[in-house]
């Protein structure tokens, strides 16, 4: 059963605050990308047909960037409010990843982009993930990355993050050291680099392609996965 969910209450914030100020500070850089999140979609997922499953797909602000991509997206997310402004992107369903509504196989790729931290039960995501693959599809996730982002790490100077104690512990918290980030208004959850990895083995998946995105200190960790064929 879907359950209410923390960004309903900040979808609006999300939409009209938070994406207006990257797409203003993008449009007045030469490095758009500055997370790297359109080059890992565009080289970890690449040019294909078919539909395309984003796993928490919000706003639906990568639809575009997989369309470029030759492929049909659909979007899943459990937030109503998300998904309200959502529907003028792509076809979406509202479920819990760890429920995925699709039959077994049912697509060639889904990626997930910048939410597992938002998914306490990721491993189960994994799972659902590898069912509605068919043999052998691709799975992208790109996610911030757990080395470098996170309840320990003060990124208030970009030229100089401290981690903090904290790294392993693997836990919740709405922490930040930014009041114009996510993290202190719907929380986070951390997992340690060894536990994420673990849990895409554990899933069924084999690796094929890393890469890290944003600087100087990498922002962004992207996986290129494979189901057994």
């Amino acid at each position: 059963m879907v359950t209410e969910a923390p960004y309903d209450e900040i979808a609006d914030w999300y939409e009209d605050e938070f994406l207006a100020v990257q797409r203003r500070d993008a449009a007045s850089s030469e490095f758009a990308d500055y997370l790297g999140v359109d080059e890992a979609l565009a080289t970890l997922l690449g040019p294909g047909v078919g539909d395309c499953l984003e796993v928490g797909c919000g706003t639906g602000i990568y639809a575009e960037r997989v369309r470029s991509l030759g492929r049909n997206p659909i979007g899943v997310d459990i937030s109503t409010g998300m998904l309200s402004r959502a529907t003028s992107r792509l076809p979406v369903a509202q479920a819990d990843a760890g429920q995925l509504p699709f039959a077994d196989g049912s697509f060639p790729a889904v990626i997930a982009v910048m939410v597992h931290t938002d998914m306490p039960d990721y491993a189960s995501t994994l799972k659902e993930v590898a069912r509605v693959l068919e043999p052998g599809g691709v799975f992208v996730h790109v996610g911030v990355h757990p080395c470098f982002c996170g309840g320990f790490a003060d990124r208030s100077d970009p030229e100089s993050v401290t981690i903090k104690p904290g790294y392993v512990d693997g836990h919740w918290t709405t922490d930040s050291w930014t009041e114009r980030g996510i993290r202190d208004k719907v929380g986070a959850t951390h997992f340690p680099l060894a536990e994420l990895l673990n849990m895409f083995r554990q899933a069924g998946f084999s690796f094929e392609t890393f890469s890290e995105g944003g600087g100087p200190t990498p922002i962004v960790l992207s996986i290129r996965t494979r189901t057994s064929g």
